[in-house]
């Protein structure tokens, strides 16, 4: 093992230089909080037409709203519990060893308590139309788009999402002023790809919440474990292939 390695796997400090303690409580909140904040903003802003009768908004709108809502949350709670606000991220750093496996089993509970809680504010907030019109923005998979397909498009989607994570929020060469950004922008661009075969959830707490309260359960199986595979595998990769790489000298 290298010693960059070995720095890695000892290293105490998480996400946008949170720093990983022995205390779970504090983090796990917060990851429930920003998580249910996320999922809210989001299916919300995917619902609104339906709900109230008027236009509803485009879909850009959708992606902006996810992607801005990250990029906010991340700069404002990064320091507190490293934001991940998604279990893909959660379980790569585990898997990683850049997070413990304890404390990811915490915040992944946490993350789905949030997406759940996200998806039952809107619901509260639109009424009944919010589910039975808007199926509370519930992610499923587009007529014609079967499972396997739809299992390639979210761990795909979620493997950019969770690469970019990893190499701007956790490698100390990167600027920190920009990692929230950089995964806001990552975000976007997932939905951008996704959503018009999936509804791009690239988060299994964002589909969890949604589609557990909606009852659209048949195909709730991919977007738990799609975006699970493609985050790991993306923290493998930068761990194992890139972390070490630099530009070759002029």
């Amino acid at each position: 093992m290298s010693s960059s390695t070995t720095a890695r796997t000892t290293a105490t400090t998480g996400l946008y230089g949170s720093r990983i303690g022995t205390r779970i409580g504090r983090p796990a909140l917060t990851e429930f909080l920003g998580t249910a904040i996320l999922v809210f903003v989001g299916t919300s802003t995917a619902v609104a037409g339906a709900a109230t009768g008027r236009a509803s908004y485009d879909s850009l709108a959708v992606v902006l709203a996810f992607g801005l809502t990250l990029t906010a949350l991340a700069a404002a709670l990064g320091h507190v519990s490293g934001c991940h606000l998604n279990p893909a991220v959660t379980l790569g750093l585990a898997a990683t060893r850049r997070f413990p496996w304890p404390a990811a089993g915490a915040y992944v509970v946490a993350q789905l308590a949030g997406g759940l809680a996200g998806a039952a504010v809107t619901w509260l907030v639109y009424g009944g139309a919010a589910r039975d019109r808007g199926r509370l923005g519930a992610t499923v998979p587009l007529e014609g788009v079967s499972a396997g397909r739809a299992f390639l498009v979210e761990a795909l989607v979620t493997f950019v999402l969770v690469l970019v994570v990893v190499s701007v929020a956790t490698d100390d060469r990167a600027q920190a002023a920009i990692a929230p950004v950089a995964v806001g922008f990552a975000l976007a661009a997932g939905i951008f790809a996704a959503g018009p075969l999936t509804g791009g959830a690239v988060n299994p707490a964002r589909a969890f919440g949604p589609d557990l309260l909606a009852g659209k359960l048949s195909s709730l199986w991919v977007y738990l474990l799609a975006p699970t595979v493609g985050g790991v595998l993306a923290a493998l990769v930068y761990d194992r292939l890139l972390a070490d790489g630099e530009p070759p000298e002029a």
